[in-house]
């Protein structure tokens, strides 16, 4: 062995490294991309469009046309003032359920774990998603808009008081939505509909907006009046009607936010996991 090989022989080996694709594009660019994706695969998904624009539209159809009447002779004001707000936050939730059962899909069949490895940051798909609920929920919330003008609603606050009832139902959501993640991918997923059907349907008969708070009975108006919907429901009849805003729409941040702050740490947790797995 000549001297040369015998120092190649003995040089120390570098330390190994482990490489770490670098991400391709800054964070904004990869948001909307993910945002634009999950937008377009809502649209071809029967059970995504039927909760986000058929179910709202015909649930405030069903309320005008047979509670109406009745509820009318019981306050001086017109049900449909009530109505919309209501459907349009509780349809901006039941379109929740249906993007939940498709995160369950994509966790499914692994597209979740193939978005893991891709060199983007991690959290343009969580903050995507997040994003695409938003505007989902602000679709869904024009559209009952719509329908209630043609039913008789009228804005008295005009331009603005139209984008503060599209800006509640999108406040709404973002808080709601990490708990729809949180149960869209666990080993549960396939049950988000039947689980967020139940947390609905109660809010949608315990809320100001199906009826005027003091035709419930006295012991369960307190709970009433400051469940999430109700909040929402009166900030959003105030950007209609003119009445008071800050109270209710203060209250209604305040649940966004502590929705979030609970179910976004678990929330992010499993979806890394799921993502792993």
């Amino acid at each position: 062995m000549t001297p040369e090989t015998t120092a190649i022989a003995t040089r120390p080996e570098p330390p190994m490294t482990q490489s770490v694709p670098a991400t391709s594009g800054s964070l904004p660019s990869q948001l909307l991309i993910e945002t634009g994706r999950l937008l377009r695969r809502w649209s071809r998904q029967q059970e995504v469009m039927t909760s986000t624009l058929v179910l709202p539209v015909l649930l405030l159809l069903m309320f005008d046309l047979v509670l109406d009447r009745s509820l009318g002779l019981s306050s001086d004001a017109d049900p449909i003032y009530g109505f919309v707000p209501m459907i349009a936050v509780a349809g901006a939730m039941y379109g929740a359920m249906g993007t939940g059962l498709s995160l369950y899909g994509e966790r499914r069949s692994g597209l979740l774990r193939r978005f893991w490895v891709l060199p983007i940051h991690r959290s343009a798909g969580m903050l995507g998603r997040l994003l695409a609920e938003c505007v989902r929920a602000a679709v869904v919330t024009l559209a009952v808009v719509l329908i209630g003008l043609l039913l008789g609603l009228r804005f008295q606050q005009g331009w603005p008081g139209l984008f503060g009832v599209l800006a509640v139902p999108v406040l709404v959501i973002a808080g709601f939505t990490p708990a729809v993640i949180l149960v869209g991918v666990s080993r549960i997923g396939d049950k988000v509909v039947q689980l967020a059907a139940i947390v609905v349907l109660i809010g949608m008969f315990f809320n100001s907006g199906f009826v005027p708070l003091d035709n419930y009975p006295g012991l369960i108006q307190p709970m009433v009046r400051a469940q999430p919907m109700s909040c929402a429901i009166e900030a959003m009849r105030g950007f209609i009607l003119g009445g008071p805003v800050a109270t209710p729409l203060l209250q209604t941040a305040a649940w966004s936010l502590g929705l979030a702050a609970v179910f976004g740490v678990l929330a992010v947790r499993g979806y890394r996991a799921a993502a792993e797995s």
